[in-house]
């Protein structure tokens, strides 16, 4: 896991409205999964210049006895499993010549693909980085767009073709995983409406040859992939259900940070309020709508993560609560529900905590920026 370490604070003087550097540290932290002692860390100074300045926001992924991590600023760490020692590592504003880390730090989780560890970058050709796994040199760069946002890259299987999807404020785009060579692209937002960056957070999810994507300003949208008679590939827009309006979003998804589901014909999704939407994936019209999934209570960004499980969906929400639950197209239903964590910050007007889950071992480990606990769901029989 990754955590920081905050140093002194800084005094804002009146009317200065511009991001300072934080002083601190981020953490690699290696725990015991059974007892939670620490095995080992790997700390390096790490000065935030970034909104929203709690973090890291990256999950470390671990393969073959490596541990990749990113950090909010763009540090790039690749450390040896056994004992946190350094390996390689890269710092994407400075190797890249990047002047500002995204609004609100990186937080596009690196893939890892055979050699290739692909990670979202910045710049001029470099909005997509594929970095060699063992040493960190470059393999190839890719798109240029204004901003790289936040949501992860994914690889998928698209009209019979396995393809790295990317998606930014700016655009949708499919690319070859071994040269990074655009396939299509899709501009996003759609026609017609108005352009705000760096909004682009929960993972896209895909179907077949079809690509789910929605935000809290743009809604939903659904494109299909495919291939022409000579083999080309093109994208084009299916549906798109947006309000009209910033302050009502009264229809379609607009997701936050949270990763939707797609069962069947359906799509489930957590909205900018907290509410539980399901729509038809055929359509985009909205089928029904739930509070239950943050507490009963609606807020700004108020939020809430969802992990399928054996037809069922564990909700971990910002209150500290985890939910186990069905989803379908009739409605949402509570199967249990216990608050495992207090919060501990207060921002946008709500009390709440933004850190997701781990599940593993029958169990799911879950913090709070202050505790980190790991809760037994054997008595469960999942």
């Amino acid at each position: 896991m990754m955590d920081r370490q905050p140093g002194p604070p800084y005094t804002r003087k009146p009317g200065d409205k511009s991001i300072p550097a934080e002083a601190g540290s981020e953490r690699v932290l290696c725990l015991d999964a059974a007892t939670g002692s620490n095995l080992w860390q790997f700390t390096y100074d790490c000065p935030y210049r970034i909104g929203y300045s709690s973090g890291p926001r990256v999950t470390p992924t671990i393969s073959d006895g490596r541990v990749f991590t990113l950090g909010a600023m763009g540090d790039l760490l690749c450390l040896d499993a056994l004992n946190g020692k350094l390996v390689w590592q890269r710092q994407l504003l400075k190797d890249f010549g990047l002047k500002d880390p995204p609004t609100w730090g990186y937080a596009g989780h690196p893939l890892l693909d055979g050699p290739r560890l692909i990670c979202l970058v910045g710049g001029s050709n470099s909005a997509v980085v594929a970095f060699d796994k063992d040493t960190g040199k470059q393999i190839w760069r890719a798109l240029t767009v204004r901003e790289i946002g936040y949501a992860p890259p994914v690889i998928h299987e698209m009209d019979g073709r396995r393809e790295l999807i990317i998606w930014t404020p700016d655009l949708l785009a499919g690319l070859d995983p071994e040269t990074g060579m655009a396939l299509w692209t899709q501009p996003y937002p759609v026609a017609g409406q108005a352009q705000r960056p760096e909004v682009s957070i929960a993972t896209p999810i895909v179907k077949n040859n079809e690509i789910f994507v929605s935000s809290f300003y743009h809604g939903a949208t659904l494109i299909a992939v495919t291939n022409d008679a000579a083999g080309s590939q093109s994208a084009r827009v299916v549906w798109n259900r947006h309000s009209s309006s910033s302050e009502s979003l009264n229809d379609g998804l607009h997701t936050i940070m949270t990763t939707p589901v797609w069962q069947g014909d359906y799509i489930y999704g957590i909205c900018g309020m907290g509410e539980l939407r399901c729509l038809d994936a055929r359509t985009g019209d909205r089928v029904w709508e739930s509070d239950a999934a943050v507490g009963g209570t609606l807020g700004l960004f108020a939020s809430a993560f969802l992990v399928p499980h054996d037809g069922d969906v564990f909700i971990w929400n910002d209150q500290g609560e985890l939910i186990l639950g069905r989803l379908s197209p009739l409605g949402f239903e509570e199967i249990s529900k216990d608050k495992l964590l207090d919060t501990k910050e207060n921002t946008r007007g709500r009390d709440r905590l933004w850190c997701h889950p781990a599940f593993a071992n029958r169990c799911v480990y879950a913090q709070n920026g202050v505790e980190l606990i790991c809760i037994s769901l054997a008595a469960s029989s999942l």
